[in-house]
């Protein structure tokens, strides 16, 4: 995207009253976020449907304007990028929820847009218990899925010991924090940020110098629940953070999981109270949660000779058969688009692009695209 869009972009997030949903849908229907400031002034002539309440929220424009090119000038001189959502590095995943971020602000090097990304939540104050849990299952996990990128909030209890046991494990992990990136809130986990920007990233959809308020750390879970394909609750109580990610995951569609605790202890209630509600698979393992993404598990594989017998005759299902004619005709294809194409759910996707790959159908390309290997049936 050209240095003006990003900008224009990033002055509509700086608009009084504008959410991101109405930000990103004023975009679409001007088809640009240039065109939106071009015509501020008389944004009705490109857009007749416009209220006054809207007409009056872009007369901050100027204002907005300036805002943003000094925080485009503060990114650059500080190696930090700024992802508008029309952007290919943009992460797909999050761009499918209907309230993303019109831009983010990212320093880091993973790729937001690799096939395993997870996030893992729960409480500020999580036990042993819950410490013990994130170190097995990231570790577990990265033993199998090494590619897998982890996703939390920086904060105290589970995110911050998601976060290390993921840098002690060699996985990237990426922090979405609740205000600029010209600070770390707490300050005690700078060390562990610092980190993260070499293996992993910081994440925030706010400016540099942006007030941190709790609206903005309920506001954050958003970008937490949608960036991954799904999200982990380790310990909770009954409210919490954690919670309401996992709500929000749901909404999106995507998997939630929650590792159960004993009936009496605090911090297992809202873990246990989701898996009660069919709100969140019960899993007890790094197994467990292959199996309910639908992610490649060599120690549950099937043995050689069946892989080949699979591969001599292959028996297709209706989804296998609506995926691969989704392929038909391209050199390749993104896993998001083909999540467009067959109007599937991302993790059924995800499963079913490793069946076929195991049958020999489809061959996955560099940056998560695939393509058909041959034609069956």
């Amino acid at each position: 995207m050209n240095r003006r869009e990003t900008l224009c972009t990033m002055a509509l997030t700086r608009l009084p009253r504008l959410s991101a949903v109405n930000a990103r849908m004023l975009i679409e229907a001007c088809g640009s976020a240039a065109a939106v400031v071009e015509h501020h002034d008389h944004l009705t002539d490109v857009l007749p449907s416009a209220g006054e309440r809207l007409v009056g929220t872009l007369a901050h424009m100027g204002e907005a304007m300036g805002r943003a090119e000094a925080e485009l000038d503060y990114a650059e001189h500080n190696g930090i990028r700024c992802l508008c959502i029309g952007d290919a590095d943009y992460p797909d995943l999050l761009r499918q929820c209907p309230d993303a971020p019109p831009v983010l602000y990212y320093l880091g090097n993973a790729d937001l847009n690799r096939l395993h990304v997870i996030s893992v939540v729960g409480t500020r104050r999580c036990t042993e218990y819950g410490k013990d849990l994130c170190r097995h299952f990231i570790a577990d996990l990265a033993g199998i899925c090494p590619d897998t990128l982890v996703v939390s909030g920086l904060a105290y209890g589970v995110d911050i010991h998601a976060h290390r046991a993921a840098l002690d494990c060699g996985l990237p992990t990426v922090g979405v924090l609740a205000h600029g990136l010209d600070t770390i809130y707490p300050s005690a986990h700078r060390q562990t940020a610092a980190r993260m920007a070499e293996q992993g990233g910081l994440l925030t959809e706010y400016m540099s110098h942006a007030a941190v308020d709790k609206g903005s750390f309920v506001r954050r879970n958003r970008i937490v629940a949608g960036l991954a394909v799904a999200t982990i609750v380790v310990e909770s109580a009954d409210k919490g953070g954690a919670l309401i990610t996992a709500e929000l995951a749901g909404e999106y569609n995507r998997e939630v999981c929650a590792f159960p605790g004993r009936v009496f202890d605090k911090y297992s209630e809202g873990c246990n109270r989701l898996i009660a509600r069919q709100q969140a698979r019960l899993i007890t393992s790094v197994d467990d949660f292959l199996a309910a993404v639908g992610w490649h598990n060599p120690r549950t594989a099937p043995s050689a000779a069946d892989a080949r017998q699979q591969e001599l005759f292959p028996v297709l299902t209706d989804d296998e058969r609506t995926l691969l004619a989704a392929l038909e005709d391209v050199d390749s294809k993104a896993v998001n688009q083909i999540v467009i194409d067959t109007n599937l759910p991302f993790q059924r996707v995800s499963a079913l692009l490793f069946e076929l790959e195991m049958k020999g159908l489809v061959a996955v390309m560099g940056g998560a695209r695939y393509r058909k290997v041959r034609t069956f049936g």
